[in-house]
């Protein structure tokens, strides 16, 4: 299936199944985080499991598995669960693995995550990935300026997280300023047709923004926890 056919296909299951606080008509991605779980390391993966197979039925488009602090026999472990879990949905959700070549095929997800400054390009995981007789993965990659998405566009990327474009916060405390809405206006049109999901201080309230200024996705941790 091409990625234009993909993509309306996941919108079309978004409508179908999205809740009032669900973003519509939007692509989508949903990155992992534990931590934010309550309870012990087991509770916590237990939780991640059920989310994410709670996004596969709301049907997000893409679940980021990023729990880059697990080695890479566990985090091969928890992305075969999840990819079970998403599977048994029925829905055409995918999940990439952030930055582990070896966790993405031992686990046959969907594709990888690239964060910037990888060693990894995306034709590397497209080899990796036939020579394995794996199906052609999804590849994105993380993009923070104009110059980082000018090197994704040479080398081919599925689709680009730009961040942070409201800035990044920890405890309510500003640790990377905001790149603003003109930066994500001038990444998208560098990128296209590439898309691009915005992240970084993304919420419901300022989505709208983000898509005004050209971003076909909204991509956040926190922000799709509570769908």
């Amino acid at each position: 299936m091409k990625r234009d056919e993909r993509i309306q296909s996941r919108q079309a299951i978004s409508r179908s199944r999205s809740s009032a606080n669900t973003l519509i008509d939007v692509l989508r991605c949903a990155i992992t985080d534990r931590s934010l779980f309550p309870g012990d390391e087991p509770q916590r993966r237990a939780a991640l499991l059920e989310r994410a197979a709670q996004w596969a039925r709301d049907g997000i488009d893409l679940i980021q598995l990023r729990e880059r602090d697990l080695p890479p026999a566990e985090l091969s472990a928890l992305a075969s669960a999840t990819l079970s879990r998403i599977v048994a949905e029925a829905t055409p959700t995918l999940l990439l693995i952030n930055g582990s070549i070896s966790a993405a095929t031992e686990s046959c997800a969907h594709g990888m995550h690239l964060p910037s400054r990888s060693p990894l390009l995306p034709d590397d995981v497209r080899r990796r990935y036939r020579s394995l007789g794996l199906p052609h993965p999804t590849v994105t990659v993380s993009c923070h300026t104009l110059a980082e998405i000018q090197i994704a566009c040479r080398i081919h990327a599925d689709a680009i997280l730009f961040a942070p474009v409201f800035g990044k916060t920890v405890d309510g405390k500003i640790v990377t300023p905001a790149a603003g809405l003109n930066v994500l206006r001038d990444a998208c049109e560098a990128a296209a047709p590439i898309p691009i999901y915005a992240l970084g201080g993304v919420t419901y309230e300022n989505a709208a923004q983000c898509l005004a200024a050209g971003a076909k996705g909204i991509a956040g941790i926190r922000l799709f926890l509570n769908t």
